[in-house]
């Protein structure tokens, strides 16, 4: 945690600032599991909860995080209702990449009202505006070649 925290944590809020996102309280839970992101939801009700954790010592990688994911966890969620961006640490997914990663994923969350594996990440019915703001296709919103291009390729 200590390792890539501290980069993480600026870059996910100047990014959600940016996108116009309302960013609540961070929270600092020692030896919570991820199931906290349930208790987590019930009490705030937040649109989306990103749950960061360090991974335990004695593995490859000690000094990796991972971020679990939910939209609008509640308690009958389970690990299937759940998200993962994970291998965040220098040999693995850089801070920055981790950043852009887990806001899309969070931005698609929104979009289709969903997470875990009803998330459909190929969902024509999707796309990404230069700027972060979700769309269906069915609103009428400009977008351009390359926001399109971006949309293809998730």
């Amino acid at each position: 945690m200590a390792a890539q925290v501290p980069r993480l944590i600026p870059l996910l809020y100047q990014s959600a600032i940016e996108r116009g996102w309302t960013v609540g309280q961070t929270l600092i839970v020692r030896y919570c599991r991820v199931a906290i992101l349930n208790e987590i939801g019930e009490l705030l009700t937040p649109r989306v909860v990103v749950l960061l954790i360090g991974e335990r010592p004695g593995l490859a990688a000690a000094d990796s995080l991972s971020a679990y994911m939910a939209y609008r966890p509640n308690s009958a969620h389970t690990d299937a209702n759940r998200n993962l961006v994970s291998n965040i640490h220098s040999r693995g997914l850089s801070p920055e990449d981790a950043a852009d990663r887990i806001l899309r994923l969070a931005e698609l969350m929104t979009l289709a009202g969903t997470s875990g594996f009803h998330l459909r990440i190929g969902d024509p019915n999707l796309t990404r505006t230069i700027i972060g703001a979700a769309t269906t296709q069915g609103q009428k919103e400009k977008t351009s070649s390359r926001d399109v291009s971006e949309a293809k390729k998730r």
